[in-house]
């Protein structure tokens, strides 16, 4: 049974850092894709970053230069680092895996496992 538990989200102010945690069971991350999508209130779900069997990265344009996906395989984890958080990073945040090659990594068709989210709110 494929498990993917996010952790790591809370409230902080404008300017803030986060580090989400994504804790995977029952599933490899090694040479896999693996990916952070967000949804906002009334908003549709969105890619934020991802990162490839290979180890490249891309990110959502919002969050060049600000976000940081990053693995560590041996902990079978994925992290999501938030610096210069600003309130339109308020979102639930989920993190998701097994990506079907057919489908843009920004889409959340193109993913079959998904966490529960973490809930992330910045104020300004």
């Amino acid at each position: 049974q494929v498990q993917l538990v996010e952790s790591g989200g809370g409230s902080v102010q404008a300017g803030g850092s986060l580090r989400l945690t994504c804790a995977v069971s029952g599933y490899t991350i090694n040479n896999k894709n693996m990916a952070w999508f967000r949804q906002g209130p009334g908003k549709e779900r969105e890619g934020v970053a991802t990162i490839t069997s290979r180890g490249s990265t891309a990110y959502a344009d919002s969050v060049k230069g600000r976000f940081a996906i990053s693995q560590d395989i041996a902990k079978n984890t994925v992290y999501l680092q938030m610096n210069s958080l600003k309130s339109e990073d308020t979102a639930m945040y989920y993190c998701a895996a097994d990506r079907l090659a057919v489908h843009m990594w920004n889409f959340p068709k193109s993913w079959n496992y998904w966490g529960q989210g973490t809930q992330v709110t910045v104020s300004s």
